[in-house]
């Protein structure tokens, strides 16, 4: 038996899952920004209890390592690897955007291209591109979106944009093999799915050297000084 522990904090919808063998028997998520540092610890809490089950059950924690929200991959990765420490168990880690390909894959009833989007910052997106199987077209990367973004693929290929990165896309990818789908974001019940094939595995996260995956560095802005 493969008790594992999942948390998402890697967009605004901060959530967490209990899985056995893949079987989810506990969930939790609040769709509220800035949430996951004052709710997290107790979303963990509430689904051990919902389970009826301690934490010295839990055989390891998964997390999505990014990108995302640079703040809710802090969290998310503090909260594992103290966890982790605590009860010496595995950390298992999946990208943000792997995570999101595997949920919108559900949805994929034409064998379209895939292209998860977390929203950056204006017109600019991560995202990657995967086919019907999540074999990966485009690794991850920064893109700024434009009417001319992916063009080679869509004039051979139907593609599904999805993810809340997609949302500000939709007037400017305006192409007949173009499709969007709402409401899809990354969600623990998906990941604990996928991190029971890498605890069978045996993929585990060195957990002194682990680090999110922000794949932009972090630039603080100064505040303005007062006139």
């Amino acid at each position: 038996m493969a008790l594992i522990l999942s948390l998402e904090t890697s967009t605004d919808v901060c959530s967490v899952a209990l899985h056995d063998e893949e079987k989810l028997i506990s969930q939790a998520e609040i769709h509220e920004p800035q949430s996951h540092g004052a709710q997290l610890a107790l979303l963990i809490d509430q689904i051990i209890r919902t389970a009826g089950l301690s934490f010295r059950e839990i055989n390891a924690v998964a997390i999505t390592k990014g990108p995302g929200s640079y703040t809710g991959l802090r969290i998310g990765t503090s909260t594992a690897k103290g966890l982790c420490y605590a009860l010496d168990i595995p950390l298992i880690a999946i990208g943000s955007l792997d995570l999101l390909a595997f949920q919108g894959s559900g949805f994929n009833l034409s064998n379209a291209l895939l292209c998860p989007m977390i929203d950056a910052r204006r017109m600019e997106v991560y995202c990657l591109v995967a086919n019907h199987k999540l074999e990966i077209i485009q690794p991850v990367t920064a893109k700024i979106i434009d009417q001319h973004s992916f063009s080679e693929l869509l004039n051979g290929n139907k593609m599904l944009f999805f993810g809340n990165g997609s949302e500000k896309c939709r007037e400017v990818l305006y192409h007949s093999n173009a499709a969007f789908m709402n409401n899809i974001f990354p969600l623990a019940t998906a990941l604990g799915t996928m991190a029971e094939k890498k605890f069978n595995a045996g993929e585990f996260e060195d957990l002194i050297n682990f680090k999110p995956f922000y794949l932009k560095e972090f630039v603080a802005k100064k505040a303005r000084a007062g006139i």
